[in-house]
């Protein structure tokens, strides 16, 4: 095994241009190199330095810059020689595997990704908006007074919460203006999302954690905010610190792995006040969650809700049920049609709209013993049993390549499968026979659907029918008056909306041909019984679209499949 020391002593004593060998790899060693190339070797070390002020007792750091790794003792200083930065090495790429496995001055890359916990995000400009409008967003959206209780978990440095996007502006402009330097990238400021443990910390000592961390980490160079949010289950901290200093004379740069050194700063602090960090598996004892837990509907929630007062409870009247749904939290509206709604539910839900067995006659008849309640069995959604081909050639032709045709073929052959056993199942066994199903389907669906739309078009007939009946028998004794008064222009100027409705449902009438105006009553009646009839019928209309769709959908599978199957034999027979 390898030791720091014993690589930082070969690399010391090792002439210029040497290489050490480390169990069969070469790991070159350049002192001489790296101390006169300050613009190569001194932006190496400085950004490695950057790491080592927030990670103190590092032996080493990964660098993947240039395609190698460097390995910078922990023991050097910024005040050092010079000389010193010739420590530095550049190892081979094939070495880092070995290095990991074996050698402890690695460890410090085991040990971050233990204690990760938070994350630092670069925030960029959006298209379209200026970085003014950009930073206003994000501020505004840090400081939402809904999650940060009026704004009392907002903390700040070097800076307002009220004018923090004004305040950044202005130094950027100042750093414009001092340096002559224009910002290249679009990267306006920075965010650290810090979260804790539910119920371990309160939202006050949060906003603490998180100051501390801003200070540590930006050394008190740069301006930020610190806006605790309280609207989850756990407490977490948006970070906003300016990409500008408070001297405007630099911006903050990124450095290599620095999302690691916010984590591993961030867990440190967390460990002083005593506070639980995230230790996470190596990664072959992590487990993938491929499953999700179904979502549950509101719906669903209140159908489990009504079967556990049914069954377990057992309310002596109706009035009992409902303030025993009272009781779990939901708002009764009591009328004509009975519902409730739930906590953080928008929409009031009726009982007759939960499907069987829980309207209100239905829970009434429960309660009095008169019938059995049973409880609602959720249906899975129904899986369509195939799909269309995919027309490989079509796709080649507008520009996909070899992937995606290997990946139609072997879909292709999936849903061609489906489609014959679609076909088996329904005893379809030719080409003819297909038609003459599709066909039959078809004329089922449109049958279905002209009853469904001529009883729309007679309800939109009847209703505006009554509008104008009940208008012409509320304007009619102001017509009259007008008729006496000799159309007189003073009286239509007074009563203009009301004989513009009587005339305009006379006119309806004449064009109706209508010589006795139908009662109200029966107009009603034969708007319901209309309702009826389509309610009805929607089910079989439905069914009827489905077989359709599905034959049509298997008649063009099997017409892409033969057409594929035709095209290499007519080339081969033209060849």
């Amino acid at each position: 095994m390898v030791r720091p020391n014993e690589i930082h002593s070969k690399s010391a004593s090792a002439p210029s241009g040497a290489g050490e060998c480390i169990s069969g790899f070469d790991a070159t060693v350049d002192a001489e190199s790296v101390r006169f190339h300050p613009c190569a070797a001194d932006a190496i070390y400085f950004r490695l330095w950057a790491l080592y002020a927030v990670l103190p007792g590092v032996d080493a750091v990964l660098d993947l810059a240039g395609g190698g790794v460097w390995l910078l003792p922990a023991h050097h200083r910024r005040n050092d020689h010079c000389g010193s930065r010739g420590m530095v090495q550049r190892l081979d790429c094939r070495i880092i595997k070995f290095l990991c496995r074996h050698c402890a001055a690695f460890s410090f890359c085991r040990e971050v990704v233990k204690l990760a916990a938070t994350r630092l995000i670069a925030l960029h400009k959006n298209k379209g908006k200026s970085v003014a409008a950009c930073l206003k967003s994000r501020t505004d959206y840090a400081q939402n007074p809904d999650k940060t209780q009026q704004g009392e978990l907002v903390s700040s440095y070097e800076c307002s919460p009220l004018t923090v996007d004004e305040e950044f502006m202005l130094s950027k402009r100042q750093y414009e203006l001092a340096t002559g330097r224009r910002q290249k990238s679009d990267v306006i400021a920075y965010q650290i999302r810090q979260s804790f443990k539910p119920g371990e910390i309160t939202a006050e000592e949060a906003n603490k954690v998180g100051y501390e961390l801003a200070m540590r980490f930006t050394k008190g160079k740069y301006a930020f905010i610190v806006a605790t949010h309280t609207d989850r289950e756990h407490i977490h901290n948006h970070i906003l610190y300016n990409s500008t200093a408070l001297d405007s004379t630099r911006k903050f740069r990124d450095f290599l792995l620095s999302g690691l050194a916010v984590q591993r700063l961030s867990d440190l602090i967390c460990l002083e006040h005593q506070l639980s960090v995230i230790e996470i598996k190596p990664y072959r004892e992590r487990q993938k969650r491929t499953l999700y837990p179904p979502k549950e509907s509101n719906r669903d929630k209140l159908c489990s809700v009504i079967d556990g007062i049914l069954l377990n409870e057992k309310p002596t009247d109706f009035e009992a049920f409902l303030q025993k749904l009272e009781q779990q939290g939901y708002e009764i509206k009591r009328g004509k049609h009975t519902s409730v709604k739930g906590a953080r539910q928008k929409r009031f839900i009726r009982f007759r709209t939960l499907g069987a067995g829980y309207s209100e006659d239905e829970i009434k008849a429960v309660i009095a013993g008169e019938a059995e309640h049973r409880p609602h069995q959720k249906q899975p959604p129904k899986e369509q049993p195939f799909h269309l081909l995919v027309d490989i050639q079509a796709k080649l032709s507008e520009g996909k390549g070899e992937g995606y045709a290997r990946w139609a073929k072997r879909y292709n052959l999936k849903e061609m499968s489906k489609t014959l056993i679609f076909l088996q199942e329904n005893k379809i066994g030719s080409i003819e026979e297909m038609q003459e199903r599709v066909n039959a389907a078809t004329a089922q669906y449109h049958e279905s659907g002209d009853s469904i739309k001529a009883a729309e078009q007679r309800m939109a007939e009847i209703a505006v029918l009554r509008a104008h009946i009940v208008n012409y028998a509320k304007t009619r004794p102001v017509y009259d008056a007008y008729r006496k008064a000799g159309y007189s222009k003073k009286f239509l100027e007074e009563h203009r909306e009301q004989i513009t409705l009587h005339q305009a449902a006379k006119a309806a009438f004449d064009e109706a041909s209508l010589k006795k105006l139908p009662k109200v009553k029966e107009l009603d009646a034969e708007y319901s019984a209309l309702l009826s009839q389509k309610k009805a019928a929607y089910p079989a209309y439905r069914k009827a679209r489905d077989e359709m769709q599905e034959l049509k959908k298997a008649q063009k599978n099997v017409e892409l499949f033969f057409a594929e199957e035709k095209d290499p034999k007519e080339k081969s027979q033209t060849r």
